[in-house]
């Protein structure tokens, strides 16, 4: 009689193919860490953008201004601050509604995303576009959003020009003549 062969893995064979795949673990899983930080970073710069081009939007199609500013506690009126890790709000303007601003849009602030991101500019408090869609904030203003490590390679940033320009960058690059930082 003719034995029959065994079918399987051998012990050896086994071993060796949990040895590679520990291998492209260690590889891959911190790769993985950084995209996941690099994608959050961006969708958080990219919710900003979103607001402000619609905030843009909003005053050319009225004909009146719209402001985007830091949200106050009550997440219904302005907070002078140049944080806006806090979350901000697009607001019409209070003239045109008799006194009162009329909340367009609400942004969460960002631990409600379990994000220790902070987004600050150097000294604009808010951003009005006028009904010809300019920013009235007089000078460039540049938002610079940094990761709890405050790790350059995960530093967006988003400037808006006088002329309502909008764009984002990554940091060491000039974005409309602003530098990233």
């Amino acid at each position: 009689m003719i034995p029959q062969r065994q079918l399987g893995v051998t012990l050896v064979e086994l071993m060796i193919v949990i040895a590679i795949a520990t291998i492209l673990m260690a590889i891959g899983v911190p790769s993985y860490r950084y995209v996941t930080k690099s994608n959050r970073v961006s969708g958080e710069i990219n919710a900003l953008l979103g607001d402000l081009t619609f905030a843009r939007y909003e005053a050319v199609k009225e004909g009146l201004p719209v402001e985007v500013c830091p949200a106050a506690a009550t997440a219904t009126t302005c907070t002078a601050s140049t944080t806006w890790s806090s979350g901000w709000i697009v607001l019409s303007n209070a003239a045109a509604t008799g006194g009162t601003a009329v909340v367009l849009r609400r942004q969460l602030p960002f631990s409600n995303f379990n994000s220790t991101d902070t987004l600050t500019t150097v000294t604009a408090q808010s951003v009005t576009f006028n009904r010809e869609g300019f920013a009235t904030a007089g000078a460039i203003v540049n938002f610079s959003l940094h990761d709890a490590t405050d790790t350059s390679s995960y530093t967006r940033c988003l400037v808006v020009n006088v002329a309502g320009e909008l764009a984002t960058g990554l940091s060491g690059q000039t974005i409309l003549t602003a530098t990233c930082t």
